[in-house]
Order: C-alpha cells, then sequence, then structure tokens
C-alpha cells in the first residue's frame, strides 16, 4: 500500500468518533475490516487505495466468504469499505467508490423455533400455587393467544384491554403501528383471574401485568419468568417469549392456511416475513400427506 494509507485509515476514524460520534465497538470493528483490506491489496500487490476497484472488493469479500464469515458480518465490512472510501472521495484522495455496487451473499433464514400444541398444553396448564404464577400463566396465554411480541405485551395497558368483547389494542406495535387482535377464552379466564388479584400500589400504574409491589415489569422480568417457569414444572423445552408468538403462528397458519390473515394478526407489514411460517407448515402438510395419501405409502 501507498506509505499514506494508515494515515487515511486514521484520519477516517477520528472522523468517524468526532462526526458521527461513532461507538468505540464500531470503530474497533471498522478498523479490522480496512486492516483486512489492507492485507489483501498486499497479497494482489494492489499499491494504492485508488488502484482498487469492484472487482477486486467482490474478490475479497467473496474470500472472507469461504473462510466462514457470515452474512451479517460481510454486511459491516463492506460498510466499512464503502464509509471509507466515500471519505476518500470527500478528501479528494479518491475518485469512485469499488466497493458501491457490491452486496454481501444473503443470509439463510433459520427457521423459527416452535412447540407443538402438546407442548404448549403441557406448558399452560401446569397449574398455578402464588399470585405470581396466576399472573405469568396469564402472560403466558396471552403470548399464544394473541401473537404479541415481548414489547408489545410488556407495555399493554388495562385500557387496551375489552374482555367482555375479547380483544386488545396493540397502540405502538413495531413501526409505531395500531393492530386490534382477538383474545382466547383461555386467556380471557387467566386474565380475569389475574386481574382480580392484581396488586393496586397507588393506583397510579395503569400496566396490565405489574410486580407485587404494582409497579409494571418489564421485557428482562418476563423473560426470566417464563424461563424459570419452565424449570420448576419440569418442562424440559428452553422456551422464550418470542417462541410462543411462533406457535401461535405457525398453528393459525397450519388450521386456517390463511396466511393474509396470520400477516395482519402478526402485524408484518410485509407478507414476505410471514411467509417464513410456510416452510414449517410445508412438514406439517408433508407429515399429513404421507399418512392419508394412498398412493405415498410404499
Amino acid at each position: 500500500m501507498d506509505l499514506h494509507s494508515q494515515q487515511q485509515q486514521d484520519d477516517f476514524l477520528q472522523q468517524l468518533k468526532v462526526e458521527k460520534r461513532a461507538s468505540v465497538h464500531t470503530l474497533n470493528a471498522y478498523q479490522r475490516d480496512l486492516r483486512r483490506l489492507s492485507d489483501y491489496c498486499q497479497q494482489q500487490n494492489i499499491s494504492t487505495w485508488q488502484s482498487l476497484q469492484s472487482t477486486d472488493v467482490l474478490k475479497h469479500i467473496a474470500q472472507r466468504h469461504r473462510s466462514g464469515l457470515s452474512s451479517k458480518s460481510l454486511q459491516r465490512e463492506l460498510s466499512a469499505i464503502r464509509r471509507f472510501f466515500l471519505f476518500l472521495m470527500q478528501t479528494g484522495q479518491a475518485e469512485h467508490n469499488p466497493a458501491q455496487s457490491v452486496k454481501a451473499p444473503k443470509q439463510a433464514r433459520k427457521l423459527p423455533q416452535t412447540l407443538d400444541v402438546d407442548q404448549v398444553s403441557a406448558l399452560l396448564d401446569a397449574g398455578t400455587n402464588s399470585l405470581l404464577e396466576i399472573r405469568d400463566v396469564a402472560i403466558f396465554e396471552l403470548f399464544y393467544s394473541s401473537g404479541l411480541r415481548l414489547s408489545e405485551l410488556s407495555q399493554l395497558n388495562l385500557n387496551d384491554l375489552d374482555l367482555q368483547d375479547k380483544q386488545l389494542t396493540v397502540i405502538h406495535g413495531k413501526g409505531n403501528k395500531s393492530r386490534l387482535l382477538p383474545i382466547g377464552s383461555k386467556a380471557i379466564k387467566a386474565l380475569q383471574k389475574w386481574l382480580q388479584i392484581r396488586p393496586q400500589g397507588d393506583g397510579s400504574e395503569h400496566a396490565v401485568f405489574t410486580s407485587q409491589k404494582g409497579n409494571r415489569i418489564g421485557n428482562r422480568s418476563i423473560q426470566l419468568r417464563l424461563k424459570q417457569w419452565c424449570i420448576k414444572k419440569g418442562i424440559p423445552e428452553s422456551v422464550y417469549p418470542h417462541m410462543l408468538r411462533h406457535s401461535f403462528a405457525t398453528h393459525l397458519l397450519e388450521a386456517s392456511q390463511d396466511l393474509r390473515a396470520v400477516q395482519e394478526l402478526l402485524g408484518h407489514e410485509n407478507i414476505s416475513t410471514t411467509q417464513i411460517y410456510t416452510h414449517l407448515d410445508f412438514q406439517h402438510l408433508a407429515d399429513v400427506y404421507d399418512q392419508a395419501h394412498p398412493r405415498a405409502k410404499k
């Protein structure tokens, strides 16, 4: 590399730190990314940043991909290179951005983990022995009944519930969008049981789910309570709140085959997000086919 390459990198990182207020984590990551790019250039006898072409960046990223780097990490490396060359162009040290049109390979979408219907029943029908367990079961029932996100459930207020009409309103969903959701009869009963004994505190707290002192409980508390519940009740699965949302979506799709309805209930802006559940559903359909079709079995 040319003699000024390290100075250029240092100047770029300083600009990120001062003008963009980048975090130490980001600065360290970008520094490593640019160091790897410098090493690649030296291996390829590329002597100046100005000489670097899009094909070179593509080969570098492909090499990093073959070494096992994830799509997310590759995207960050490309972002670092793009921003560095944007800095060089702004300071008159480069005429083009070789990383501008280079894209990282897409990450394979992981199928969400779900519970089957019997596993959900075992989780929700384990029985309660205390005020907090009654609250917790109401939380778990509501996750599975209405497919709420964790933040949506923890932010739920009393006036968001309409138990008479068996529905609730998510006021601030993802993207700050609201939606109306049905509540199943099991969840209604669990909520009624909880609300009869819900600690009032000084009466100023409007949260549906509170601590024994009457304060709103947060996301982390809900996650821990679900984990503790599984351990206490001898449920072997490692269950987390979003798994109940995934199970809600999968079981509903299996029964209804109505992708648009599931999209609305989940609050997905794009149906492509909801379509991840069709991969899970296909396995269910394949099992049904194997059992039912007269020509499926050998």
